[in-house]
């Protein structure tokens, strides 16, 4: 049985969903693992969601920096469940 490739929005929502799940607020490294990607395909899908404001910083006052989806971010999110839902 083989791998199944997941394609770029499959991967977008799954970003989308991994700082969903996490209660909305997430670390990179916690990002990267719910998404299932390596750093270097990470950072590529992570400064695109940054870059055109689906995600954003939020200030944590912590060492590392924490994330959130923008209503951009939770929008796009929820059109692509909806394109899953029916593809699937």
């Amino acid at each position: 049985m083989g791998i199944k490739t997941r394609s770029r929005w499959e991967i977008i929502l799954d970003t989308l969903r991994g700082i969903a799940e996490e209660g909305g607020v997430a670390k990179k490294t916690r990002i990267m693992q719910k998404a299932y990607l390596d750093w270097r395909n990470f950072r590529k899908y992570f400064n695109f969601l940054l870059e055109n404001g689906f995600i954003e910083e939020v200030e944590s006052g912590g060492v590392s920096s924490q994330y959130r989806l923008t209503d951009k971010g939770k929008e796009i999110m929820k059109k692509l469940m909806e394109i899953e839902r029916i593809l699937r």
